[in-house]
Protein backbone atom coordinates (compact mmCIF):
# COMPACT_ATOMS: atom_id res chain seq x y z
CA UNK A 1 0.00 0.00 0.00
CA UNK A 2 1.31 3.45 -0.88
CA UNK A 3 1.70 5.68 2.16
CA UNK A 4 0.04 9.07 1.80
CA UNK A 5 2.40 12.04 2.02
CA UNK A 6 0.11 13.50 4.67
CA UNK A 7 0.97 10.73 7.15
CA UNK A 8 2.34 12.25 10.37
CA UNK A 9 5.78 10.79 11.00
CA UNK A 10 6.04 7.24 12.25
CA UNK A 11 2.93 5.12 11.60
CA UNK A 12 0.81 4.73 14.71
CA UNK A 13 -1.21 1.88 16.17
CA UNK A 14 -4.69 3.36 16.54
CA UNK A 15 -7.56 1.87 18.56
CA UNK A 16 -11.20 2.68 17.81
CA UNK A 17 -13.58 2.25 20.76
CA UNK A 18 -17.38 2.31 20.86
CA UNK A 19 -20.39 0.44 22.15
CA UNK A 20 -20.94 -1.18 18.74
CA UNK A 21 -19.14 -1.43 15.41
CA UNK A 22 -21.65 -3.34 13.35
CA UNK A 23 -24.22 -2.64 10.67
CA UNK A 24 -24.90 0.67 8.97
CA UNK A 25 -25.48 3.12 11.82
CA UNK A 26 -23.79 6.48 11.31
CA UNK A 27 -21.09 6.03 13.95
CA UNK A 28 -20.01 2.67 12.55
CA UNK A 29 -19.95 3.94 8.98
CA UNK A 30 -17.89 7.04 9.78
CA UNK A 31 -15.48 5.08 11.98
CA UNK A 32 -14.85 2.66 9.12
CA UNK A 33 -14.20 5.59 6.79
CA UNK A 34 -11.69 7.08 9.23
CA UNK A 35 -9.97 3.72 9.58
CA UNK A 36 -9.76 3.36 5.80
CA UNK A 37 -8.24 6.83 5.51
CA UNK A 38 -5.79 6.30 8.38
CA UNK A 39 -4.73 2.93 6.99
CA UNK A 40 -4.01 4.67 3.70
CA UNK A 41 -1.75 7.05 5.62
CA UNK A 42 0.30 4.09 6.87
CA UNK A 43 -1.30 3.65 10.31
CA UNK A 44 -2.73 0.38 11.68
CA UNK A 45 -6.24 0.31 13.13
CA UNK A 46 -7.76 -1.88 15.84
CA UNK A 47 -11.28 -2.21 17.22
CA UNK A 48 -12.99 -2.58 20.59
CA UNK A 49 -16.75 -2.66 21.18
CA UNK A 50 -19.49 -4.67 22.81
CA UNK A 51 -20.57 -5.95 19.41
CA UNK A 52 -18.33 -5.73 16.39
CA UNK A 53 -17.69 -7.32 13.03
CA UNK A 54 -14.11 -6.18 12.50
CA UNK A 55 -11.19 -8.43 11.54
CA UNK A 56 -10.65 -10.97 14.38
CA UNK A 57 -6.90 -10.44 14.54
CA UNK A 58 -7.42 -6.68 15.07
CA UNK A 59 -10.49 -6.76 17.32
CA UNK A 60 -11.29 -7.03 21.01
CA UNK A 61 -14.90 -7.80 21.87
CA UNK A 62 -16.00 -6.64 25.33
CA UNK A 63 -19.69 -7.56 25.69
CA UNK A 64 -20.16 -5.23 28.66
CA UNK A 65 -19.36 -2.28 26.39
CA UNK A 66 -22.61 -2.74 24.44
CA UNK A 67 -25.28 -0.23 25.50
CA UNK A 68 -27.96 -2.94 25.39
CA UNK A 69 -26.05 -5.43 27.54
CA UNK A 70 -28.55 -6.49 30.24
CA UNK A 71 -26.47 -5.13 33.14
CA UNK A 72 -25.92 -1.82 31.39
CA UNK A 73 -29.51 -1.42 30.22
CA UNK A 74 -30.78 -2.10 33.75
CA UNK A 75 -28.63 0.68 35.16
CA UNK A 76 -29.25 3.16 32.33
CA UNK A 77 -33.01 2.81 32.82
CA UNK A 78 -32.59 4.28 36.32
CA UNK A 79 -30.63 7.34 35.23
CA UNK A 80 -32.92 9.36 32.93
CA UNK A 81 -36.39 10.75 33.45
CA UNK A 82 -35.58 11.09 37.16
CA UNK A 83 -33.53 13.58 39.16
CA UNK A 84 -32.05 11.33 41.83
CA UNK A 85 -30.21 8.01 41.88
CA UNK A 86 -29.73 5.70 44.82
CA UNK A 87 -26.41 4.75 46.36
CA UNK A 88 -26.96 1.22 45.08
CA UNK A 89 -27.24 2.51 41.50
CA UNK A 90 -24.06 4.55 41.97
CA UNK A 91 -22.29 1.43 43.18
CA UNK A 92 -23.51 -0.51 40.14
CA UNK A 93 -22.22 2.22 37.81
CA UNK A 94 -18.84 2.15 39.52
CA UNK A 95 -18.66 -1.65 39.40
CA UNK A 96 -19.39 -1.77 35.67
CA UNK A 97 -16.97 1.10 35.10
CA UNK A 98 -14.12 -0.77 36.81
CA UNK A 99 -14.71 -3.90 34.74
CA UNK A 100 -14.73 -1.82 31.57
CA UNK A 101 -11.47 -0.15 32.60
CA UNK A 102 -9.93 -3.61 32.76
CA UNK A 103 -11.17 -4.25 29.21
CA UNK A 104 -9.77 -0.93 27.98
CA UNK A 105 -6.36 -1.56 29.55
CA UNK A 106 -6.34 -5.04 28.05
CA UNK A 107 -7.18 -3.62 24.61
CA UNK A 108 -4.39 -1.04 24.85
CA UNK A 109 -1.81 -3.57 26.04
CA UNK A 110 -2.89 -6.37 23.67
CA UNK A 111 -2.33 -4.26 20.56
CA UNK A 112 0.31 -1.87 22.01
CA UNK A 113 -1.86 1.08 21.07
CA UNK A 114 -0.44 4.57 20.68
CA UNK A 115 -3.61 6.53 19.88
CA UNK A 116 -7.24 6.00 20.90
CA UNK A 117 -10.32 7.12 18.97
CA UNK A 118 -13.42 7.01 21.22
CA UNK A 119 -16.37 7.05 18.82
CA UNK A 120 -19.26 9.00 20.36
CA UNK A 121 -18.92 7.33 23.77
CA UNK A 122 -17.72 10.62 25.31
CA UNK A 123 -20.55 12.65 23.77
CA UNK A 124 -23.92 10.94 24.09
CA UNK A 125 -24.63 9.17 27.42
CA UNK A 126 -26.00 5.90 26.03
CA UNK A 127 -23.50 4.09 28.27
CA UNK A 128 -22.53 6.10 31.35
CA UNK A 129 -20.09 3.52 32.81
CA UNK A 130 -18.19 3.24 29.51
CA UNK A 131 -17.80 7.01 29.24
CA UNK A 132 -16.50 7.18 32.81
CA UNK A 133 -14.13 4.27 32.22
CA UNK A 134 -12.79 5.85 29.05
CA UNK A 135 -12.25 9.19 30.78
CA UNK A 136 -10.37 7.66 33.70
CA UNK A 137 -8.14 5.56 31.43
CA UNK A 138 -7.21 8.67 29.44
CA UNK A 139 -6.45 10.56 32.66
CA UNK A 140 -4.37 7.69 34.05
CA UNK A 141 -2.34 6.90 30.93
CA UNK A 142 -2.17 10.30 29.18
CA UNK A 143 -2.47 8.32 25.95
CA UNK A 144 -3.07 10.56 22.92
CA UNK A 145 -6.76 10.65 21.97
CA UNK A 146 -8.82 11.89 19.02
CA UNK A 147 -12.36 11.94 20.43
CA UNK A 148 -14.88 11.71 17.58
CA UNK A 149 -18.19 13.21 18.73
CA UNK A 150 -21.37 12.66 16.67
CA UNK A 151 -24.28 13.44 19.07
CA UNK A 152 -24.18 15.39 22.32
CA UNK A 153 -26.34 15.05 25.40
CA UNK A 154 -27.91 18.49 24.91
CA UNK A 155 -29.10 17.48 21.42
CA UNK A 156 -31.49 14.83 22.74
CA UNK A 157 -34.57 15.81 24.75
CA UNK A 158 -34.77 12.45 26.49
CA UNK A 159 -31.57 13.22 28.44
CA UNK A 160 -32.75 16.59 29.79
CA UNK A 161 -34.07 15.23 33.09
CA UNK A 162 -31.40 13.00 34.60
CA UNK A 163 -29.76 11.79 37.80
CA UNK A 164 -26.19 11.81 36.49
CA UNK A 165 -25.33 15.45 35.89
CA UNK A 166 -22.12 14.96 37.88
CA UNK A 167 -21.02 12.27 35.44
CA UNK A 168 -22.14 14.25 32.42
CA UNK A 169 -20.01 17.21 33.52
CA UNK A 170 -17.02 14.96 34.13
CA UNK A 171 -17.00 12.76 31.05
CA UNK A 172 -19.40 13.80 28.29
CA UNK A 173 -17.00 15.01 27.09
CA UNK A 174 -14.02 15.50 29.41
CA UNK A 175 -11.38 18.20 29.06
CA UNK A 176 -8.09 16.39 29.48
CA UNK A 177 -4.51 16.74 28.36
CA UNK A 178 -3.50 14.94 25.13
CA UNK A 179 -7.04 15.04 23.75
CA UNK A 180 -8.12 16.34 20.36
CA UNK A 181 -11.88 16.84 20.09
CA UNK A 182 -13.57 16.41 16.69
CA UNK A 183 -17.20 17.27 15.93
CA UNK A 184 -19.18 16.80 12.72
CA UNK A 185 -20.70 20.27 12.30
CA UNK A 186 -20.02 23.89 13.19
CA UNK A 187 -23.02 24.17 15.50
CA UNK A 188 -21.58 21.46 17.73
CA UNK A 189 -18.23 23.22 17.69
CA UNK A 190 -19.78 26.46 18.94
CA UNK A 191 -21.95 24.75 21.57
CA UNK A 192 -19.06 22.67 22.92
CA UNK A 193 -17.01 25.82 23.38
CA UNK A 194 -19.91 27.80 24.85
CA UNK A 195 -21.12 25.14 27.27
CA UNK A 196 -17.87 23.51 28.38
CA UNK A 197 -15.05 25.71 27.15
CA UNK A 198 -13.68 22.83 25.07
CA UNK A 199 -12.07 23.69 21.73
CA UNK A 200 -12.71 21.34 18.82
CA UNK A 201 -12.24 20.94 15.11
CA UNK A 202 -14.93 20.10 12.54
CA UNK A 203 -14.42 17.03 10.36
CA UNK A 204 -17.68 16.54 8.44
CA UNK A 205 -18.98 13.19 7.36
CA UNK A 206 -17.34 12.23 4.09
CA UNK A 207 -17.62 9.89 1.11
CA UNK A 208 -15.01 8.50 -1.26
CA UNK A 209 -15.74 10.91 -4.11
CA UNK A 210 -12.45 9.92 -5.78
CA UNK A 211 -14.03 6.55 -6.62
CA UNK A 212 -16.94 6.75 -9.10
CA UNK A 213 -20.26 5.44 -7.74
CA UNK A 214 -21.43 1.96 -8.73
CA UNK A 215 -24.22 1.88 -11.28
CA UNK A 216 -26.68 -0.59 -12.76
CA UNK A 217 -25.12 -4.02 -13.25
CA UNK A 218 -26.23 -7.59 -13.90
CA UNK A 219 -27.16 -8.12 -10.24
CA UNK A 220 -29.25 -5.02 -9.60
CA UNK A 221 -30.68 -4.54 -13.09
CA UNK A 222 -33.95 -6.20 -12.05
CA UNK A 223 -34.49 -4.13 -8.88
CA UNK A 224 -37.44 -2.15 -10.23
CA UNK A 225 -39.23 -5.30 -11.34
CA UNK A 226 -38.44 -7.03 -8.04
CA UNK A 227 -40.14 -4.27 -6.03
CA UNK A 228 -43.04 -4.01 -8.43
CA UNK A 229 -42.15 -0.87 -10.40
CA UNK A 230 -42.21 -0.30 -14.15
CA UNK A 231 -39.29 1.20 -16.03
CA UNK A 232 -41.21 4.44 -16.66
CA UNK A 233 -42.25 4.90 -13.02
CA UNK A 234 -40.62 7.67 -11.00
CA UNK A 235 -38.72 5.96 -8.20
CA UNK A 236 -38.72 8.59 -5.45
CA UNK A 237 -36.33 7.26 -2.81
CA UNK A 238 -36.51 8.00 0.92
CA UNK A 239 -33.19 6.41 2.04
CA UNK A 240 -33.63 6.67 5.82
CA UNK A 241 -34.94 4.81 8.82
CA UNK A 242 -38.62 5.32 9.63
CA UNK A 243 -38.31 7.63 12.64
CA UNK A 244 -40.13 10.86 13.36
CA UNK A 245 -37.20 13.25 12.90
CA UNK A 246 -36.84 12.10 9.27
CA UNK A 247 -40.04 13.97 8.32
CA UNK A 248 -41.28 11.25 5.96
CA UNK A 249 -44.77 12.73 6.04
CA UNK A 250 -43.37 15.51 3.79
CA UNK A 251 -42.27 12.93 1.22
CA UNK A 252 -45.78 11.46 1.29
CA UNK A 253 -47.31 14.90 0.81
CA UNK A 254 -44.97 15.63 -2.10
CA UNK A 255 -45.95 12.45 -3.92
CA UNK A 256 -49.64 13.18 -3.25
CA UNK A 257 -49.36 16.65 -4.71
CA UNK A 258 -47.51 15.45 -7.81
CA UNK A 259 -50.77 13.71 -8.76
CA UNK A 260 -49.01 11.45 -11.22
CA UNK A 261 -49.50 7.67 -11.26
CA UNK A 262 -45.84 7.27 -12.19
CA UNK A 263 -44.73 8.70 -8.81
CA UNK A 264 -43.85 5.88 -6.40
CA UNK A 265 -42.32 6.52 -2.98
CA UNK A 266 -39.78 3.85 -1.99
CA UNK A 267 -38.61 3.72 1.64
CA UNK A 268 -35.44 1.70 2.01
CA UNK A 269 -34.92 1.32 5.76
CA UNK A 270 -36.92 -0.20 8.62
CA UNK A 271 -38.52 1.58 11.55
CA UNK A 272 -36.19 2.68 14.31
CA UNK A 273 -36.33 2.00 18.04
CA UNK A 274 -38.70 4.87 18.88
CA UNK A 275 -41.98 2.98 19.01
CA UNK A 276 -44.72 2.25 16.49
CA UNK A 277 -46.80 5.45 16.71
CA UNK A 278 -44.94 7.20 13.91
CA UNK A 279 -45.31 4.28 11.52
CA UNK A 280 -49.03 4.12 12.31
CA UNK A 281 -49.36 7.83 11.53
CA UNK A 282 -47.52 7.39 8.21
CA UNK A 283 -49.79 4.50 7.25
CA UNK A 284 -52.81 6.74 7.91
CA UNK A 285 -51.27 9.51 5.78
CA UNK A 286 -50.56 7.07 2.95
CA UNK A 287 -54.13 5.76 3.02
CA UNK A 288 -55.58 9.28 3.02
CA UNK A 289 -53.28 10.37 0.19
CA UNK A 290 -54.08 7.32 -1.94
CA UNK A 291 -50.50 7.05 -3.18
CA UNK A 292 -48.22 4.11 -3.93
CA UNK A 293 -45.56 3.62 -1.24
CA UNK A 294 -43.18 0.66 -1.15
CA UNK A 295 -41.42 -0.29 2.09
CA UNK A 296 -38.48 -2.39 0.93
CA UNK A 297 -36.40 -2.76 4.11
CA UNK A 298 -36.75 -6.53 3.82
CA UNK A 299 -35.06 -6.38 0.43
CA UNK A 300 -32.13 -4.11 1.41
CA UNK A 301 -29.16 -5.29 3.44
CA UNK A 302 -25.46 -4.77 4.04
CA UNK A 303 -24.58 -7.44 1.49
CA UNK A 304 -26.19 -8.97 -1.57
CA UNK A 305 -27.87 -12.32 -1.09
CA UNK A 306 -31.29 -13.62 -0.13
CA UNK A 307 -33.66 -13.03 2.78
CA UNK A 308 -35.47 -15.62 4.86
CA UNK A 309 -38.21 -15.84 2.24
CA UNK A 310 -35.69 -16.56 -0.48
CA UNK A 311 -36.10 -13.12 -2.08
CA UNK A 312 -33.17 -11.29 -3.58
CA UNK A 313 -31.51 -8.79 -1.23
CA UNK A 314 -29.85 -5.64 -2.55
CA UNK A 315 -27.46 -3.17 -1.02
CA UNK A 316 -28.49 0.48 -0.70
CA UNK A 317 -25.90 1.20 -3.39
CA UNK A 318 -27.99 -1.02 -5.70
CA UNK A 319 -31.09 1.09 -5.07
CA UNK A 320 -29.62 4.56 -5.64
CA UNK A 321 -28.79 4.08 -9.36
CA UNK A 322 -32.48 3.37 -10.05
CA UNK A 323 -33.75 6.45 -8.20
CA UNK A 324 -35.15 9.42 -10.13
CA UNK A 325 -35.32 11.66 -7.07
CA UNK A 326 -34.23 11.47 -3.42
CA UNK A 327 -36.30 12.94 -0.60
CA UNK A 328 -34.54 14.05 2.58
CA UNK A 329 -37.07 16.10 4.56
CA UNK A 330 -35.48 15.63 7.99
CA UNK A 331 -36.28 17.99 10.83
CA UNK A 332 -32.91 17.35 12.47
CA UNK A 333 -29.64 15.69 11.47
CA UNK A 334 -26.18 15.71 13.04
CA UNK A 335 -24.85 16.01 9.52
CA UNK A 336 -26.68 14.26 6.67
CA UNK A 337 -25.21 11.08 5.20
CA UNK A 338 -28.19 10.49 2.93
CA UNK A 339 -27.69 13.93 1.42
CA UNK A 340 -24.07 13.07 0.58
CA UNK A 341 -25.14 9.72 -0.86
CA UNK A 342 -27.66 11.38 -3.16
CA UNK A 343 -24.97 13.78 -4.39
CA UNK A 344 -22.50 10.93 -4.83
CA UNK A 345 -24.95 8.97 -6.99
CA UNK A 346 -25.84 12.06 -9.01
CA UNK A 347 -29.48 12.22 -7.93
CA UNK A 348 -31.56 15.39 -7.46
CA UNK A 349 -32.57 15.79 -3.84
CA UNK A 350 -35.44 17.46 -2.04
CA UNK A 351 -34.09 18.56 1.33
CA UNK A 352 -35.65 20.24 4.32
CA UNK A 353 -33.60 23.15 5.65
CA UNK A 354 -32.64 21.50 8.92
CA UNK A 355 -30.20 23.57 10.97
CA UNK A 356 -26.92 21.85 10.04
CA UNK A 357 -27.83 21.86 6.35
CA UNK A 358 -28.71 25.56 6.48
CA UNK A 359 -25.48 26.51 8.24
CA UNK A 360 -22.82 24.10 6.91
CA UNK A 361 -24.03 22.72 3.56
CA UNK A 362 -26.39 25.12 1.80
CA UNK A 363 -23.88 28.03 1.62
CA UNK A 364 -21.50 25.85 -0.41
CA UNK A 365 -23.70 26.13 -3.51
CA UNK A 366 -25.31 22.72 -3.97
CA UNK A 367 -28.18 22.53 -6.47
CA UNK A 368 -31.18 21.19 -4.53
CA UNK A 369 -34.91 21.60 -4.11
CA UNK A 370 -35.38 23.06 -0.64
CA UNK A 371 -38.44 23.06 1.56
CA UNK A 372 -38.89 24.94 4.81
CA UNK A 373 -41.13 22.58 6.82
CA UNK A 374 -43.83 22.81 4.11
CA UNK A 375 -44.39 21.21 0.72
CA UNK A 376 -45.37 24.32 -1.20
CA UNK A 377 -46.60 24.60 -4.77
CA UNK A 378 -43.19 25.96 -5.72
CA UNK A 379 -41.52 22.80 -4.38
CA UNK A 380 -43.95 20.61 -6.34
CA UNK A 381 -43.33 22.62 -9.52
CA UNK A 382 -39.55 22.32 -9.11
CA UNK A 383 -39.85 18.56 -8.66
CA UNK A 384 -41.97 18.25 -11.81
CA UNK A 385 -39.38 20.30 -13.70
CA UNK A 386 -36.39 18.25 -12.60
CA UNK A 387 -38.15 14.93 -13.22
CA UNK A 388 -39.04 16.03 -16.74
CA UNK A 389 -35.67 17.51 -17.69
CA UNK A 390 -32.79 14.99 -17.98
CA UNK A 391 -30.28 17.61 -19.13
CA UNK A 392 -30.99 19.74 -16.03
CA UNK A 393 -30.58 16.67 -13.82
CA UNK A 394 -27.20 16.02 -15.43
CA UNK A 395 -26.13 19.63 -14.92
CA UNK A 396 -27.08 19.50 -11.23
CA UNK A 397 -25.31 16.16 -10.83
CA UNK A 398 -22.03 17.51 -12.23
CA UNK A 399 -22.14 20.63 -10.09
CA UNK A 400 -23.01 18.75 -6.91
CA UNK A 401 -20.42 16.03 -7.43
CA UNK A 402 -17.71 18.65 -7.89
CA UNK A 403 -18.72 20.32 -4.62
CA UNK A 404 -18.72 16.92 -2.91
CA UNK A 405 -15.13 16.37 -4.05
CA UNK A 406 -14.15 19.81 -2.80
CA UNK A 407 -15.78 19.75 0.63
CA UNK A 408 -16.75 16.21 1.67
CA UNK A 409 -14.22 13.82 0.14
CA UNK A 410 -11.77 11.48 1.84
CA UNK A 411 -9.03 13.98 0.95
CA UNK A 412 -10.69 16.56 3.21
CA UNK A 413 -10.83 14.15 6.17
CA UNK A 414 -7.26 13.01 5.46
CA UNK A 415 -5.88 16.54 5.75
CA UNK A 416 -7.81 17.23 8.92
CA UNK A 417 -6.85 13.93 10.57
CA UNK A 418 -3.19 14.54 9.70
CA UNK A 419 -3.48 17.90 11.46
CA UNK A 420 -4.98 16.27 14.56
CA UNK A 421 -2.11 13.77 14.73
CA UNK A 422 0.41 16.57 14.23
CA UNK A 423 -1.10 18.41 17.18
CA UNK A 424 -0.72 15.29 19.33
CA UNK A 425 2.74 14.17 18.24
CA UNK A 426 4.36 17.22 16.66
CA UNK A 427 5.12 17.95 13.04
CA UNK A 428 8.54 16.28 13.12
CA UNK A 429 7.66 13.00 14.82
Amino acid sequence: MTTCILATGTPKRIGFISTRFQGTDGVTLEARKWAHILSGMGHTCYWMAGILDGPPDASHTAPLAFFNHPEVAEVQDKLFGVNCRSRAVTNRIQSIKERLKDELYHFIEKFRLEVLVPENILAIPMHIPLGLAMTEVIAETIIPVIAHHHDFVWERERFTLNAVNDYLQAAFPPLLHTMEHVVINSMQQKELARRLGIPSQVIPNVLDFSTPPPGVDDYNRDLRAEIGLRQDDWLILQPTRVVQRKGIEHAIELVRRLRDPRAKLVISHPAGDEGSAYMAMLNDRIADAGIDVRFIAGRVGETRGANAQGQKVYRLSDVYPHADLVTYPSYYEGFGNAFLEAIYFGKPVVVNRYAVYARDIDPLGFKTIELAQLVTQDVVDQVRTILGNPSLRDEWARTNYGLGVQYFSYAVARRKLAARLANLFGEGV
